[in-house]
């Protein structure tokens, strides 16, 4: 954790995040930093390329920012990586969106724009890994929290479209629905660089598994779906991802899960395996793949850590 004076920054926003709260977040953020006397530029660029070509110039000219403020969720946060990866500009959250998971993994208040922007001013900068995924049918891209694959990532992709109800319960919502759908898949999943005392093999070696699971999600961080505790042991700044694999459980037993990890709660069911590694491949015939809430093709895919890839602003 280091000290970062923050005067000059550029605010990104997004009016639809939080099915339209960006709007009104947004202009509470501006306001703040104009009566603190912070110098601002804003960005609200009609398309995701537009937003990171802007960011990126910003970043690297003259009068470079002491910060980039993400006004908005996870979605936003995810497209500004492009530009900010590696940068050695932080990141400051002030969340408006629908599950604000990387916020949360750092204890930034999602329902207090105030409160965040005494964060984002406070400058306590923290350098942490980010993951990178690569599909044969999308383009490489970065990711912060978890990448969900299988039934997770079907979920996240419907509750994407949806519009009602609202906040993380629109996940849960998703879910139900898909549940009636099938949702197992036989799963083949490679880990290189295995963390120590991973499945009794020595450090760095390679393993692959095959199974029958309904999901497999990858995280850097803890959380997704607005506080989904999936991978409960995963450290953003340990240079490692971790990925829980949901065995094949059948619909009542899934069913019984869902209220749990919509509650954040732990889940430690039989047909649950956890693992830890540097690079990790996972494969499934007709299985999708998110990152950050955001589609990321379909599967395989190939997720691996880059180690002190992002400075964030935090408590």
């Amino acid at each position: 954790m280091s000290e970062h004076s923050v005067r000059r920054v550029v605010v990104v926003t997004n009016p639809h995040s939080g099915s339209g709260r960006g709007d009104d977040v947004a202009e509470t953020v501006l306001g703040e930093l104009l009566a603190r006397g912070v110098e601002v530029v804003e960005v609200r660029a009609p398309s995701a390329d537009e937003s990171v070509a802007r960011v990126r110039t910003l970043v690297a000219g003259e009068g470079r920012p002491d910060a980039v403020v993400c006004v908005g969720g996870d979605g936003l946060m995810n497209v500004l990586l492009a530009a900010l990866a590696h940068s050695g500009v932080p990141l400051g959250l002030v969340p408006a969106g629908t599950g604000n998971d990387l916020a949360r993994e750092f204890g930034i208040p999602t329902d207090d724009p105030r409160a965040a922007v005494e964060i984002v001013l406070g400058g306590r900068a923290r350098t942490i890994d980010l993951g990178r995924i690569e599909s044969p049918d999308a383009a490489p891209t970065w990711f912060a929290t978890v990448v969900g694959t299988g039934f997770d990532a079907r979920v996240t992709l419907r509750a994407n479209r949806m519009r009602y109800p609202r906040g993380p319960l629109r996940y849960t919502a998703a879910a139900v629905v898909e549940l009636m759908r099938g949702y197992t898949l036989p799963f083949r999943i490679e880990l290189s660089g295995l963390a120590p005392g991973a499945l009794d093999n020595p450090p760095d070696s390679h393993v692959v598994i095959l199974t029958d699971a309904v999901m497999a999600p990858i995280g850097n961080t803890r959380t997704y779906g607005g506080g989904m505790l999936v991978c409960p042991e995963a450290r953003a700044d340990d240079g490692y991802l971790d990925i829980t694999v949901v065995g094949a459980v059948s619909r009542v037993e899934m069913a019984r899960l869902l209220p749990a990890l919509s509650a954040g709660k732990r889940i430690d069911h039989p047909a649950t395996k956890r693992y830890r590694a540097r690079r990790i491949t996972v494969a499934a015939e007709g299985g999708y793949a998110t990152a950050d809430g955001e589609p990321a093709g379909m599967l395989p895919v190939t997720v691996q850590s880059m180690p002190g890839a992002l400075s964030v602003l935090v408590p």
